[in-house]
């Protein structure tokens, strides 16, 4: 009986390792590229945190201040090598995110309304969650470090 339920309970975990499979795209970058996105990640959701910030103390001159600085303008800092490697898919989400920003900007500031602000940054946060379901990063090449070293390899 034993062995039955250590069998039962093998094909279970089996099963359900099977199931969270990453099926999400894969996006192949190199070094460079991938450290520009998730540079650019970590100041939207640093951004986003200082606007959270700023609506919890109804501050909406300063959510503007933090909305605009992950808008468009956010998107003029040396993305044209990111065009030719990033599905146009991925980028539109991108660009849908830095306008959804600008437009938390221009409402915070002529609205002044927190919970209209706190919708529209649900609704932009949707789209990072769909970007993020969709897609993971590899890189394409070995770091410096490893790159001298022939014996390591890179584990991802």
């Amino acid at each position: 009986m034993k062995k039955i339920y250590t069998l039962v309970l093998c094909l279970s975990v089996t099963t359900v390792m099977a199931m969270d499979i990453d099926e999400r795209k894969i996006l192949s970058l190199n070094e460079m590229q991938r450290n520009h996105i998730l540079t650019e990640m970590r100041a939207l959701l640093w951004g986003t945190q200082q606007i959270l910030q700023a609506l919890s103390e109804e501050d909406m001159m300063a959510v503007a201040r933090h909305a605009r600085m992950l808008g468009m303008e956010m998107t003029h800092k040396g993305e044209d090598h990111l065009h030719s490697v990033l599905p146009e898919n991925f980028m539109q989400l991108g660009m849908s995110v830095h306008q959804s920003f600008d437009q938390i900007a221009a409402d915070a500031e002529t609205l002044k309304n927190p919970k209209h602000t706190l919708i529209q940054l649900s609704n932009t946060m949707q789209h990072c969650i769909t970007c993020h379901a969709a897609y993971q990063i590899r890189t394409t090449e070995l770091p410096a470090k490893a790159e001298n070293h022939p014996a390591h390899h890179k584990h991802h």
